[in-house]
């Protein structure tokens, strides 16, 4: 049987292959590392995470759990060992970076019809190929990807939150739990008063930032903000944002006046991670802005938050819903590069990839999922006509209407989750899409 080819060993990667492989495909898995790293990369394993160790809500009254629980039904390599390389984290699913990324590699290394390549990738071939080099993709390939597509790669912004020693966390000056009480108090929260906050945003918003050097400010994606350009849209922005305080009380049953919260970056909670403090100051401003808070006055810094590009193709203009490339039918292009946004979504781009060309080179069909299902609203956002294009992550506002009004907002996000669920499970076993796999 003729190889498949996925370059690209993140996420969206490592999935497809695994969707592939497990179907008796034999596949070429390329990966730059360690010969080569991007600006954010440091690991040799597959599957490294960069920025947060969150894949964010487990709950079925989120579109971010409804994504996890429809790539559950699929047998998602990267799902099920995310879960058994989780952290505590209230009601979201956060993992140990640097296991879950062993785990996923070695899982991988273990498939007898995997080969994997350890070397960059400067072209590709247009038949039994899955594209998923990210949004970090390097440049000689982003150039012969824009060659080949006959248009520029559009590009965003993304920036990641310093993490911070556990043991230089002054805990006097904090209190325990989750907002709204959901989970087991796993979120350190550090409360701020009036005078500290006004304090550490004015410093903030005149903090020296990292040159961005040929990127432009303007084209920073909403969706990974940097707490410095969201403190200066306003004096209260961050109090409606990362710093808000309602769903908290602190031990005296207060609600402060806000509250920057802390995430464990490991089981054993040596190391926590600043909640929505994506930064592209420098590193010497980090320290000394972030540490006017008042628990995190003398923190030691394990890693500084970074910015950087990610790029991404017009997913309208190039896409179909199983995210091959218009006009070639064992083309893929999954990942970040797709134009979907979030550890999740790349992942769910990668497994629909890998199972789309496997039923394609078997000669069976492929369901096209309906917005009643995540997978299906976020891919018919994708490829919707969109002029103005952005990425998209999951999110209850794409999906299709309910057939009955429900006003209770919770319930209504289940009863969307529960119908997704229903109608996945009936589509996989109708395709023969739903198998599971010991990995």
């Amino acid at each position: 049987m003729e190889e498949i080819v996925v370059i690209g060993g993140g996420l969206a990667g490592c999935e497809a292959t695994y969707q592939l492989a497990k179907r008796g495909f034999k596949v070429k898995l390329y990966e730059m590392k360690p010969r080569k790293f991007s600006p954010a990369h440091h690991s040799d394993t597959l599957a490294e995470i960069v920025c947060s160790n969150s894949l964010k809500s487990n709950s079925l009254s989120t579109a971010s759990g409804l994504l996890k629980a429809e790539l559950g039904l699929l047998d998602s390599i990267i799902i099920k060992t995310a879960r058994e390389n989780s952290v505590p984290a209230g009601d979201a699913l956060a993992v140990n970076r640097d296991e879950f990324s062993r785990a996923v590699d070695k899982k991988i290394r273990a498939l007898k019809n995997v080969e994997i390549v350890n070397q960059e990738v400067e072209d590709f071939p247009t038949e039994r190929t899955i594209i998923a080099t990210g949004p970090l993709t390097s440049d000689a390939l982003s150039k012969k990807i824009t060659a080949f597509l006959g248009e520029d790669n559009l590009h965003f912004y993304d920036a990641s939150a310093p993490i911070i020693d556990g043991d230089s966390i002054d805990y006097l000056k904090t209190f325990n739990g989750a907002r709204y009480d959901k989970g087991e108090s796993d979120y350190i929260n550090c409360p701020m008063s009036k005078e500290e906050y006004e304090l550490f945003v004015e410093e903030l918003i005149h903090a020296k930032r990292a040159e961005l050097h040929d990127f432009e400010q303007s084209e920073i994606f909403e969706g990974c903000m940097p707490i410095e350009i969201m403190a200066s849209r306003g004096k209260d922005s961050l109090r409606f944002g990362p710093l808000k305080p309602v769903g908290l009380k602190d031990e005296n049953g207060k609600r402060p006046y806000a509250v920057v919260q802390l995430r464990k970056e490991n089981v054993g909670g040596s190391l926590y991670n600043l909640v929505g403090f994506q930064t592209n100051l420098t590193f010497s401003e980090q320290k000394r802005v972030f540490s006017l808070i008042p628990a995190l006055k003398n923190a030691e810094f394990v890693k500084f938050g970074v910015m950087h590009r990610n790029s991404f193709i017009n997913a309208p203009k190039f896409l179909n819903k199983d995210f091959s490339v218009k006009g070639y039918e064992t083309l893929y292009i999954a990942g970040q590069l797709s134009g979907v946004e979030g550890y999740v979504e790349s992942t769910m781009s990668g497994l629909i990839a890998g199972i789309s060309m496997a039923q394609k080179l078997n000669n069976l069909p492929f369901p096209d999922l309906s917005s009643r299902i995540m997978i299906g609203a976020i891919t018919s956002y994708l490829v919707a006509p969109n002029v103005n294009f952005q990425p998209m992550n999951a999110n209850f506002g794409i999906v299709a209407p309910l057939d009955e009004i429900i006003r209770d907002k919770a319930e209504r996000k289940v009863a969307y989750s529960n119908r997704a669920i229903r109608e996945l499970s009936r589509i996989g076993e109708e395709y023969g899409i739903i198998t599971k796999t010991d990995c």
